[in-house]
């Protein structure tokens, strides 16, 4: 994709990772191959990577992707949280987008579904303070801040107002961890009165059965880190499972985009991995670059292989990797 104010390609990195992320990040490569031009940048992380080396995510690698205009990753294994959340810090990530919805010709528990999860990406349980303090006992700190909060909140008071919205749904569990979690909901639903925008507040375990029993209650959903990663996967048995789970890690100028699903180690190296939630992340890619005409011709493509095949096991079909990869390709308007 040419950059029509430098002249210069866009500079995307691109990390396969560790088991299908060799087989699906290949595949949205492909698709963007087909959208326009880009200069790719391959750069290596994850579990075979630490046994050949002796670190899952090397200097190079790390320098890769914060220098990049943005990153297509795919999977890391025992490694993934040497590889991830590093990486989210390269590209200044402070919110985790992840949306989930249903799609025609899909089984889906939930065919309503249509929900997008605004993870806080920085802190909360994730932030890395554990302690093994003797035989029987380990700590872990949970951090939460008000800066990262309402930065989060500004976030999606933006996303929510670009898709003509007023209100969004904060979710917590203050009432157990009052500090954290209310210090959390108090920030964002502080700039939400700042910004208009109505919230209503629910607590995590609540939205759980909520969720499930009715989906289409939710539009926008504001989480800390470890509700966001947790609920998320939940919404995704809703709507016919992880391979098709696209998401985005956002900075104020970078951003890294995966799919939401693993490794699978089960079908890895077999050519049946279901690329679409990788290549749902590319069309994701592609917005954040400002290409929103590609990126529509993109999501157009899946949701016209996924509604009328061919399909990969996952989801009932026989279909290869690649097949579905050129059906997409071939459906690109």
């Amino acid at each position: 994709m040419v950059n029509s104010e430098s002249n210069s390609y866009e500079e995307v990195a691109v990390i396969e990772g560790d088991g299908i992320g060799r087989e699906v990040v290949p595949a949205a490569v492909e698709v963007l191959d087909a959208v326009g031009d880009f200069e790719f940048r391959t750069a290596r992380a994850g579990d075979a990577v630490r046994a050949e080396t002796g670190e899952a995510l090397p200097q190079e690698t790390y320098d890769t992707v914060a220098d990049a205009d943005a990153t297509l990753f795919g999977a890391a294994g025992e490694t993934a949280a040497d590889v991830i959340l590093p990486l989210r810090t390269a590209v200044g990530s402070f919110v985790n987008v992840r949306p989930a919805r249903a799609y025609p010709g899909v089984d889906a528990v939930q065919p309503e579904t249509d929900v997008v999860f605004l993870r806080e990406n920085t802190e909360g349980v994730y932030a890395g303070h554990e302690d093994r303090l003797s035989e029987d006992l380990s700590t872990l700190t949970r951090v939460v801040t008000t800066s990262a909060s309402e930065r989060l909140a500004a976030f999606a008071c933006e996303f929510v107002a670009d898709r003509g919205g007023d209100a969004f749904q904060v979710v917590h569990k203050s009432n157990v961890m009052r500090e954290t979690d209310g210090r959390f909901r108090d920030a964002v639903v502080s700039v939400a009165d700042d910004h208009g925008l109505d919230t209503e507040e629910v607590l995590m375990d609540a939205f759980a059965t909520r969720i499930c029993l009715d989906p289409t209650q939710f539009d926008v959903v504001v989480c800390p880190n470890l509700a966001g990663d947790v609920l998320s996967d939940l919404a995704a048995g809703l709507v016919g499972g992880l391979g098709l789970l696209p998401s985005a890690n956002i900075g104020p100028d970078n951003a890294l985009f995966e799919p939401v699903h693993g490794t699978a180690p089960d079908i890895a190296g077999e050519g049946v991995a279901n690329p679409s939630a990788a290549i749902l992340s590319a069309a994701m890619l592609l917005e954040h670059l400002g290409y929103d005409g590609e990126a529509a011709a993109v999501r157009g493509a899946v949701e016209s292989v996924l509604e009328s095949g061919p399909r990969t096991p996952d989801l009932g079909g026989d279909a290869g990797t690649d097949a579905v990869t050129g059906a997409v390709i071939d459906r690109l308007d």
